[in-house]
C-alpha cells in the first residue's frame, strides 16, 4: 500500500464518518459521495469487489438525492 492510498483511505473514512452529521445539507452529501469514491481506491487494491458494488450504489444514490 502506497503512502498515497493510505492517505486517502483515512480522508475517505474521516469524510464517510462525518457524513451523516451534515447529510440534509449539500455538503454532507458531497463529504459521503468523495468518502465513499476514496475507499473504493481501497477496496479495488484489496480486491473487495462486494464493496465496491456498495460504494458504487451509495454514491448513486447520494448523487441522485444531490439537488433534492
Amino acid at each position: 500500500m502506497t503512502r498515497l492510498s493510505f492517505l486517502a483511505m483515512w480522508i475517505g473514512t474521516a469524510l464517510v464518518g462525518a457524513a451523516p452529521f451534515l447529510i440534509d445539507m449539500p455538503a454532507g452529501k458531497l463529504m459521503a459521495i468523495t468518502g465513499l469514491a476514496l475507499l473504493c481506491l481501497q477496496a479495488y487494491e484489496k480486491k473487495c469487489y462486494n464493496l465496491l458494488i456498495l460504494n458504487t450504489i451509495g454514491i448513486i444514490g447520494y448523487a441522485s438525492n444531490f439537488f433534492i
